[in-house]
């Protein structure tokens, strides 16, 4: 059956309107707009009073790992992760916590083997709930770099190599690719700022994603390693913790996306008691900086989507409206915040049928008691959530 949301504050995923009503019909937005106008249909529908309430498209999560609970040791977690079957479990539940969540779209950065893949597909057809998910397969990183310890990631190394690796997880199903371009922190022995690829491995994996029509996203957080990436033409900065000016200015001019993923070090320095000393000790020395990176990327005009990193420590799926609230305590409007989370998220990865609320757009939808523009806090109850028509969460009011 139809279901027609009357008379509701809307975000489109672009600017505020009130007094709107938006008609959702066979999985899809069939209209849009004045509530006053709205069409003969509607009257058929079941209607949702929206008086007083928010209608927003749904969230995207632009950064998770799906096989990772967000246990305070995330090592230790990928050491019992003993083989895929385990991995798909946890990656089920945890495609099923976003969505409580609202967020309705997620792109999943690194899992072991094709785990996220084949649960991205069992999503596609039906066969478990979940959000729309767009899967990396593994993650590349060099010979010993970040990541190589715990699963998520095959090692690579030359030019021919890593073009190799981009296609095969292509043909294994990946929608998008990462190369890991820094060191980080969960990965001891090698610091955050180590710079691993290089250019010419860089842009042979860009060459080789682009020319297969996916998008790359590379985890970068030295000042070297994100200036590097930029230059060989990556679609995003996952992190950018040590973003400079020169590196803001070469993403605003070439138009490359920063995914802060404000919530991986959050959920590190937060619980200092938790975490592996190892890696509250890295993510403490880089918080101070990471916060005013993105404030310049911010002054720079970078374009910027919301990722959690959601799966590391103490850092669960779900987090996608947590995020959006720190977006706003690090100097973002909550205006634009909302929009790194839909729109914006939805320009960076490719999707034309998400992240906004328009008609023949997919029925994502998400609706709260308050407005989240007002009151950004809001977007941390969602009083519904319905994915391609469905209510998946909350009642159907």
């Amino acid at each position: 059956m139809a279901t027609y949301f009357a008379n509701v504050t809307l975000f489109d995923g672009r600017a505020l309107k009130t007094k709107a009503g938006a008609l959702v019909a066979n999985g899809t937005i069939a209209w849009v707009g004045a509530h006053a106008r709205a069409p003969r249909e509607a009257r058929a529908a079941h209607e949702v009073d929206g008086a007083g309430k928010t209608l927003t498209p749904g969230l995207i999560d632009c950064h998770v790992h799906l096989c990772f609970d967000g246990s305070a040791d995330f090592a230790g977690e990928a050491r019992e992760m003993t083989n895929d079957a385990v991995a798909t479990v946890k990656a089920v539940r945890n495609a099923a916590r976003n969505l409580e969540h609202g967020v309705t779209t997620v792109r999943d950065l690194g899992a072991p083997g094709v785990v996220s893949i084949e649960v991205a597909r069992a999503v596609d057809r039906g066969v478990i709930p979940g959000p729309r998910i767009l899967a990396a397969g593994r993650a590349l990183t060099i010979t010993g770099g970040h990541g190589h310890n715990i699963g998520l990631a095959r090692e690579v190394d030359g030019p021919d190599e890593v073009r190799k690796a981009v296609r095969e997880e292509i043909r294994a199903g990946a929608r998008v690719i990462k190369v890991i371009a820094t060191g980080g922190v969960l990965t001891p022995g090698i610091t955050a700022d180590f710079t691993a690829f290089t250019p010419e491995e860089l842009e042979a994996a860009v060459d080789e994603a682009h020319k297969w029509e996916r998008t790359i996203a590379t985890h970068a957080i030295g000042p070297a390693g994100i200036v590097q990436a930029v230059k060989a033409g990556v679609d995003s900065v996952e992190h950018g913790s040590m973003l400079t000016t020169e590196g803001a200015r070469l993403m605003k001019e070439r138009g490359t996306f920063l995914v802060p993923t404000i919530s991986a070090i959050r959920g590190m320095v937060d619980h200092p008691d938790d975490v592996p000393a190892y890696a509250v000790k890295k993510a403490a020395a880089l918080a101070g900086e990471a916060r005013d990176a993105f404030r310049r990327a911010l002054r720079s005009g970078v374009l910027v989507a919301c990722g959690t990193d959601a799966g590391t420590p103490l850092n669960p799926h779900g987090n996608a409206p947590l995020e959006i609230v720190r977006m706003v305590d690090w100097g973002m409007t909550p205006l634009r915040a909302m929009r790194a989370a839909t729109s914006g998220a939805a320009r960076l990865l490719r999707l034309p049928d998400v992240g906004t609320v328009e008609a023949g757009r997919a029925a994502d939808l998400v609706l709260y008691d308050a407005n989240p523009i007002e009151q950004i806090e809001a977007v941390m109850k969602p009083a519904m959530v319905m994915r391609a028509g469905d209510v998946a969460s909350g009642a159907a009011l």
